[in-house]
């Protein structure tokens, strides 16, 4: 008879371990995940070591803006190789896999922008206005180092650090395919709290 309840007791301990996994599974693959910041790309808003939590929602939901601090998964863009395969996508979804293939950065243009640099005072141009940077690392220096003007597709962003001399972003990869444009399916999730200004 005890031994009839020690496999119930089992058994339901089971049933609630495996719960908890797939429940945790997926508050992080649908709701939030967490990361480490692992450069100072980002700085001023976030620095190396900090911890931030990327919000899924906007991401899923095809909801993410310009100004919008974003965490990025690299692979076929930053990171050689071609993206990853559906399993290996929901694997990154739920934060199975790799760790160093996601990136931080802010999103400075969506489908349909025009991003250039820049104006004669040092300004990013979308759709011809300039851009307010209040969260630049240094505000002093001219918003990039790289001249450029592109047009972001549908479906992709284009994205740079706030530390923008200190920084992998778009403008490293202007002239790979894609032209440094990020598929939107490529965004692990939004960043709040993290506007630098």
């Amino acid at each position: 008879m005890f031994a009839g309840g020690a496999r119930a007791w089992l058994r339901l301990g089971g049933i609630l371990i495996v719960a908890a996994l797939l429940l945790a599974g997926l508050i992080r693959g649908l709701g939030v995940q967490s990361f480490l910041v692992p450069s100072a790309s980002m700085a001023p808003a976030l620095e190396p070591g900090d911890r931030i939590l990327a919000v899924r929602a906007p991401a899923l939901l095809g909801q993410v803006e310009r100004g919008d601090v974003v965490v990025l998964d690299g692979r076929g863009s930053f990171v050689g190789g071609l993206p990853p395969d559906a399993l290996e996508q929901a694997g990154a979804w739920f934060g199975i896999g790799p760790r160093d293939v996601y990136y931080v950065k802010r999103v400075i243009g969506t489908g349909g922008d025009t991003v250039q640099c820049c104006d004669a005072d040092g300004r990013l141009l979308v759709n011809g206005e300039p851009l307010d940077e209040p969260y630049l690392h240094d505000p002093d220096e001219p918003a990039s180092g790289v001249d450029f003007a592109v047009q972001v597709p549908e479906g992709r962003v284009w994205v740079l650090g706030d530390n923008r001399y200190d920084s992998t972003d778009s403008r490293d990869l202007l002239g790979r395919p894609g032209g440094g444009m990020i598929r939107e399916e490529r965004l692990i999730g939004t960043v709040p709290g993290a506007d630098g200004s």
